[in-house]
């Protein structure tokens, strides 16, 4: 299929501290953040008017409706604006992440001893400014082709929730001081696999492939192949009896679900983070599986080698 119609998906420019209250290395470190970000931009809507397709730039906090009418969306940014895009896209319109800011190590290394320097990850980004148009005339020509990332689909006492989860989801007592009580079993064709399971824990995490790499891995949880379609669950810090069971950490394959049952009088549904997020109750009954469309997404060519091992 021709691409004819760009979105690109800008992440907005940071807040400069004030220079009286920040030390001058961190104030020009974050300023130069803001101006290689800038001049990413620049860079990326000069080539886009290089060819022959025709594109808008939005800022990310200004998408407030589902994205149609496009063929590509481009985000500039890093991971964070990928994954605000892939709340409002569905599986037939593919996603190209440009990581406008990459981290240095020799900058990380020169300032450890005073400030964290790590500037942008862009772990799902195939492109940088330095190889932006060679990918992009690959996917304009055809001679690249997305992949098919799965995302959590969550449903409420039956009801779907209409976000699709590409990192993880939490599942946890709003204030994280407070126990989160709940309980769970993994089902296939509505038939139980599992015992039920009990906890008391500061909550339950739920990532797909994707976002095994994140908090889950932080957590001691395990990298999965990026194109896996199974998700991997970990109860956080259960203090329950049964807390070395193996039934604390595992997966849930692609043709199976999680059935969890929530006995806290609050609770919050966490959806890539903290900015998405739905109210629970005593009593609901949250299914999770990965049964959501699929966001295609051009990946880079690391990870799919990855993928293969």
């Amino acid at each position: 299929m021709a691409m004819k119609k760009l979105l690109l998906l800008l992440k907005p420019f940071a807040v400069s501290p004030q220079p009286s209250q920040t030390h001058p290395q961190v104030l020009h470190f974050l300023n130069n953040r803001n101006k290689v970000h800038h001049d990413s931009i620049n860079f990326c809507q000069e080539i886009l008017q290089k060819k022959s397709v025709e594109w808008k730039a939005v800022h990310r906090n200004d998408l407030t409706q589902p994205i149609n009418d496009v063929d590509l969306v481009v985000t500039i940014g890093g991971d964070g604006t990928l994954l605000q895009a892939s709340h409002f896209i569905d599986d037939k319109i593919p996603v190209l992440g440009v990581n406008s800011d990459p981290t240095r190590i020799d900058e990380v290394e020169k300032f450890s001893g005073e400030f964290d320097a790590t500037r942008s990850t862009g772990h799902l980004c195939a492109a940088t400014v330095e190889n932006f148009e060679q990918v992009l005339d690959g996917i304009l020509e055809g001679r690249i082709a997305p992949s098919e990332l799965t995302r959590v689909m969550i449903s409420v006492n039956a009801q779907r929730l209409s976000t699709y989860a590409l990192n993880d989801i939490l599942v946890a007592h709003p204030c994280p001081a407070s126990l989160s009580r709940f309980s769970f079993r993994i089902t296939k064709e509505g038939q139980p696999c599992s015992p039920p399971v009990n906890c008391r824990s500061s909550g339950l995490r739920v990532s797909t492939a994707a976002g095994s790499t994140a908090a889950m891995l932080s957590a001691g949880g395990f990298p999965m192949p990026i194109l896996s379609r199974d998700l991997q669950y970990m109860v956080r810090e259960p203090i329950s009896p049964t807390a070395v069971s193996d039934s604390m950490h595992g997966l849930i394959k692609h043709d199976e679900k999680m059935n969890a049952t929530w006995t806290c009088r609050k609770g919050v549904i966490y959806i890539d983070g903290s900015h998405i997020n739905y109210t629970i109750q005593d009593g609901d009954i949250i299914e999770i599986s990965s049964k959501a469309p699929s966001l295609n997404v051009f990946l880079p060519h690391y990870l799919l080698q990855l993928g293969k091992m």
